[in-house]
């Protein structure tokens, strides 16, 4: 597994995984898993008054904006919700305006923002890199839902049709080697 996808949830095995969040056992494979920054952030950038790295946002040189959100996927045979964390590029005008709102319940009632994915997703064939997207904010304390535009890629028609446990076992042993 790449450094920049880590899980969610970590120690995961398809039979069952030690929850990051909450410190649990759980059942099964991780349901999550996350890149804890966009594509083109280096460390060195952290040390640069024009870019900053948070859990939520980022800024790149004073010229580059992201936002971190979840392309949910449904898991068709067990009714629960795969999710990506991943990193949206925005225009300065649309990340200006979302971060001003970040905190502000009326932040559900903006439109939704284009951006463009900068997560890679190594299970997937195809590049992620740079699919198009839309961004949707939602209550206060949620990380903003990410929908593809609806392509012919692997990873837009998984979140059109959802997938199976099983592909979510296959990710697990694909990203962990477990």
């Amino acid at each position: 597994m790449s450094a920049a996808h880590t899980p969610a949830h970590h120690d995961a095995a398809a039979d069952g995984h030690t929850c990051a969040c909450c410190a649990e056992r759980h059942d099964g494979p991780p349901l999550s898993y996350g890149s804890p920054a966009p594509t083109g952030w280096k460390p060195r950038y952290a040390r640069r008054r024009d870019s900053e790295l948070t859990s939520d946002q980022c800024v790149i040189k004073g010229r580059e904006f992201y936002v971190h959100g979840l392309i949910e996927i449904p898991v068709r045979d067990t009714g629960e919700t795969f999710s990506w964390g991943v990193w949206v590029s925005l225009s300065e005008p649309n990340f200006a305006r979302a971060h001003d709102l970040w905190e502000d319940p009326a932040r559900e009632q903006e439109p939704p923002y284009f951006g463009w994915l900068v997560t890679e997703l190594p299970v997937y064939p195809q590049s992620t890199l740079l699919l198009k997207t839309h961004v949707l904010t939602r209550a206060v304390g949620l990380r903003p839902l990410i929908e593809l535009e609806p392509t012919g890629h692997p990873l837009a028609v998984d979140q059109r049709e959802g997938i199976t446990a099983e592909r979510v076992r296959a990710f697990a042993e694909q990203l962990l080697g477990g």
